[in-house]
């Protein structure tokens, strides 16, 4: 492949598509939209995207690792819930621990991983996205039949549907993210060694938007809408002191997900359809990149609100994290906990809160 077609076609591919993560497309840009100068767009580009990637990396790991921990740890005491919570926590742990490889990337300007590492990385990012949405998707579905349907549901919130369910979410969470397993590698340009995606023809780029933008975001909020719409009338009839939190806690839970993923997935579209066009204005291109990569960072930081969305705002699971971190830490006091015994409504309410 000619040196300027492996430019056009990872400039391309990336400005719409950044599953594969070409930041390499900050260099070719200027010779690609010629007279445009990008030279700022790059530097603050590398600057706002390392820095971001780095807290989102040590948050996430934080935070979803004690996650995992507490839940393994009360693995005796696990339901399907709990199941859903500690795989969407591993999902957001895959994908955070992809960040420090782009986060070099982006500071070095060349991938030093070897091809391995680069289709490796870039199929991971992936999978840790889309099993990640899955799983809240799952979580949104499981909280809705316990809720509507507790007393026809109950038999079958077993372990053994959690384990299939777990299953079922990450083969399809790899059969999404396979294009990248395959298409990604390493090319050579300029001296340099640059992790890019290379599909077969324009379909695969299609295929990724719109299971970006369909799976990503269409599916599970409407998803969302319709469950939570029906369970919180349900919730404001039931007398418990807990309604109105858990009401808020689903009015949260739709909006900070629409908030951080909206944008990103508005911009990239507007990108694909922007880069459709013969020609364009310098500027619209550069505020519509400047808007990916801030929209990109933004929705990237939702994998460091799951914890507390989804686990540490409950009362049952943060007693768990405190006991455990107790244990952690010498001299941490002789504090007593105790388990609280909760009402039928208590319960229901408490799915949400874990």
């Amino acid at each position: 492949m000619p040196d300027n077609e492996v430019t056009a076609t990872a400039t391309a591919t990336a400005l719409y598509d950044y599953s594969a993560y070409d930041y390499s497309a900050y260099e070719n840009e200027i010779s690609l939209f010629s007279p445009c100068n990008n030279t700022t767009m790059k530097d603050f580009s590398t600057v706002f995207l390392a820095t971001l990637y780095s807290l989102v990396f040590i948050l996430g790991f934080i935070g979803n690792g004690l996650v995992v921990c507490v839940l393994v740890k009360y693995h005796k005491q696990t339901n399907l819930t709990d199941i859903c919570l500690c795989n969407l926590a591993l999902s957001d742990l895959l994908f955070v621990l992809t960040l420090p490889f782009y986060t070099r990337y982006i500071v070095a300007k060349r991938w030093t991983f070897g091809d391995f590492m680069c289709r490796f990385v870039s199929g991971s990012y992936n999978a840790g996205f889309f099993s990640s949405i899955f799983f809240m998707i799952v979580m949104t579905l499981d909280r809705y039949v316990v809720i509507m349907h507790a007393h026809k549901v109950a038999r079958y919130r077993t372990m053994r549907v959690g384990i299939i369910l777990t299953v079922l979410v990450w083969m399809l969470s790899l059969c999404v993210s396979l294009p990248a397993y395959v298409f990604t590698s390493v090319v050579n340009e300029g001296n340099r060694d640059l992790c890019d995606y290379f599909p077969e023809n324009e379909a695969w780029n299609h295929f990724n938007l719109l299971t970006t933008n369909v799976l990503g975001l269409i599916i599970p909020f409407l998803v969302m809408v319709v469950c939570y719409s029906r369970i919180i009338p349900r919730l404001v009839t039931m007398k418990t002191a807990k309604k109105h939190r858990v009401v808020k806690l689903i009015v949260s839970i739709m909006a900070i997900f629409f908030v951080f993923w909206a944008p990103y997935n508005i911009s990239i579209f507007l990108k694909f359809l922007s880069d459709k066009k013969s020609s364009s204005d310098c500027t619209w291109e550069q505020n519509l990149q400047l808007s990916v990569t801030v929209t990109e960072a933004l929705a990237y930081t939702h994998c460091c609100l799951n914890p507390i969305i989804y686990a540490f705002v409950g009362q049952k699971f943060m007693n768990r994290a405190l006991q455990m971190l107790k244990n952690w830490i010498p001299g941490s006091g002789s504090t007593s906990w105790k388990s609280s015994v909760v009402s039928r409504s208590s319960e229901v309410t408490s799915t949400f809160v874990v």
